[in-house]
């Protein structure tokens, strides 16, 4: 089977000696592959280079592509590196740092073309990589080392799969995405903006964004009201205290925003997460095992330090509201209570479209020590309780060691959009660590005090994230009963078509459909042209016919329906609001 990685490798070696064919004066530094292909910066020095000639560079890798058959390995003295790359300082700077490591410093040669190389290529370039399965995409700016004081380089990225359809796939799903963008959308529809004055990561949600996280908050609610969850609130910030106790304080502080207060002169922490709280919820109760387990539900807006430049749109904010929960119970009951999220996770998936092909990491601890909290024995209760979870219940999983949260192991869940593309969205957490450090307990048959397990979860995640993702996946265009407006109705002429258009929206409103009347002053075609623009699903033209006949003549996204009546429309909308029926 090939090594994708060692292929992009490959083509980064490739693609340097295609540049400095063309610009042998350009000096290469380093070209590492990435996600979905590779990258190499140059320093092109008096040369420039445009995205126009991508293409003349690729043609060239094409040519020399049938003479790369074998990578040579050669180990050279520093000194003997340095003479190579006396006239490129980039490669001598790192000559030096490598000349410092226990590890040989190593040259790379295939096809003409050598390199300063730690390894890791096609094991014959010719016939591993099919040409048309990879593809010079772009020029950008990129600081050598990242470090914005250094010199400012020019980094050429391509993409690469292991094979032409792969690669056609990933650049249809590009383009696509571009089409979908939440960023353009979302404003477009009214869903949320930003504000300089605000500041960068905290969204401002317009009425019809408030919808939409107002119907998705009362869905996750109805499912886990049935469950005998108990909707609780805590506060948006904290005494430091609370997460010297929990641990997040020696974990988490960097990642946080702290609060002064004018009055009191006291510090406090504005809150990352939830958890905390709910097990100071829990403690202050004097629950018995007839109690167990305790479910707690709160969809909280939590607050995190992110970087500036890893910011963007909705799906990375500093103010972030988790559907939160936490279920404290037995040993005993991790499996049946996590069965019940499980249950709920993939209802609420299906619902929106997005349960087919679904991944879940089994994600375990780091083998560091420092990186996690507690001790082996409850790490591997905790660990197998999660695995025996995967295996009974024949979850798509795999496992991903060193990528639990530092208090316990978790099931993190990738679920595909409508273009294919993998978001890390819900989660669920098993946590022996918390209730031990908070001093938890309930009253067991004997009489004696028991600790319970917490198992956190979220379902959508963050919202703000999670809306993000549902914009371009709907591309705006969203089921009926998650659309902010569900019916528009355009009467032709707003004197003539008044009284019979209010009968239709006051039949409409009766069944708690969200209905718009447009009876602006404004042409009909550029109303009914608003309507569509805003994605709403069903648009009703209110004329003559429609007012003499006593029906409805209805657009949607796909079809039109004709003579329809009232009070047919209105049961037909109530009942895909009701079923959540995707369409």
């Amino acid at each position: 089977m090939k090594n994708i990685d060692n292929i992009r490798h490959t083509l980064a070696h490739l693609m340097a000696q295609a540049v400095l064919e063309h610009y042998p004066s350009a000096l290469p530094t380093i070209g590492p592959a990435i996600e979905n292909g590779w990258y190499y910066d140059f320093d092109f020095r008096s040369e420039k280079i445009a995205d126009s000639d991508l293409e003349k560079i690729q043609e060239t890798m094409e040519k020399n592509l049938s003479k790369w058959t074998k990578f040579t390995r050669t180990e050279v003295l520093a000194e003997d590196a340095l003479e190579n790359y006396k006239n490129n300082p980039y490669k001598s700077e790192l000559i030096n740092e490598f000349s410092k490591q226990s590890e040989p410093l190593t040259f790379y040669e295939c096809g003409g073309f050598t390199d300063l190389c730690k390894g890791g290529h096609a094991e014959n370039p010719s016939k591993d990589i099919v040409i048309g399965s990879f593809k010079l995409d772009k020029i950008a700016g990129a600081y050598w080392k990242g470090d914005a004081n250094n010199k400012m380089l020019t980094r050429i990225y391509g993409l690469a799969f292991e094979t032409k359809e792969e690669l056609d796939k990933y650049i249809w799903q590009q383009e696509e995405a571009k089409k979908r963008d939440h960023r353009v959308i979302g404003p477009k529809l009214k869903l949320f903006t930003t504000s300089d004055l605000v500041g960068p990561g905290l969204p401002l949600f317009q009425k019809n964004g408030n919808i939409l996280r107002r119907e998705l908050t009362d869905y996750l609610w109805s499912m886990f009201k049935e469950k005998n969850n108990e909707w609780v609130w805590t506060p948006h910030m904290t005494k430091e205290a609370l997460y010297e106790v929990s641990g997040h304080a020696g974990h988490y502080l960097d990642d946080m925003f702290s609060v002064w207060g004018g009055t009191s002169k006291e510090k406090f922490w504005m809150k990352p997460m939830n958890c905390p709280f709910h097990m100071e919820l829990f403690k202050d109760n004097q629950f018995s095992y007839r109690d167990m387990p305790v479910r707690y539900f709160e969809p909280a807006t939590v607050y995190r330090d992110e970087k500036s430049g890893q910011l963007g749109g909705l799906t990375r904010v500093r103010a972030l509201t988790q559907d939160d929960g936490h279920v404290f119970c037995r040993m005993n009951q991790i499996e049946q209570e996590i069965e019940i999220i499980l249950e709920i996770l993939q209802k609420f998936y299906s619902t929106m479209g997005m349960l087919n092909g679904y991944k879940v990491r089994l994600s375990l601890r780091d083998e560091d020590k420092s990186k996690w909290l507690g001790t082996d024995e409850m790490w591997t209760i905790a660990e197998k309780a999660l695995t025996n979870i995967c295996k009974s219940k024949d979850l798509p999983y795999y496992e991903g060691p060193g990528e639990a949260a530092f208090y316990g192991p978790k099931l993190d869940f990738m679920f595909k959009d409508a273009i294919g593309r993998d978001h890390q969205l819900a989660t669920i957490q098993c946590d022996f660590n918390q209730p031990a450090r908070f001093q938890l307990s309930f009253i067991n048959e004997n009489g004696e005090k028991e600790q319970p397990v917490v198992i956190h979860r979220a379902i959508a995640g963050s919202l703000e994230r999670f809306l993000g993702v549902a914009i371009e996946h709907f591309a705006g265009a969203f089921p009926v009963w998650l659309s902010p407006v569900q019916v528009s109705i355009v009467p032709v002429k707003a004197e003539f078509h008044a009284e019979f258009a209010n009968k239709v929206v006051e039949a409409l409103k009766e069944k708690n459909v969200r209905v718009e009347l447009d009876d602006r002053n404004e042409s009909l075609g550029k109303r009914i042209r608003a309507a569509k623009e805003m994605k709403v699903p069903y648009v009703i033209v209110i004329g003559d016919k429609e007012k003499n006949s006593g029906n409805l003549t209805i657009e949607t996204r796909g079809e039109k329906i004709e003579n329809i009546s009232i009070t047919d429309f209105a049961s037909r909308v109530e009942t895909e609001i009701k079923k959540r029926i995707l369409n």
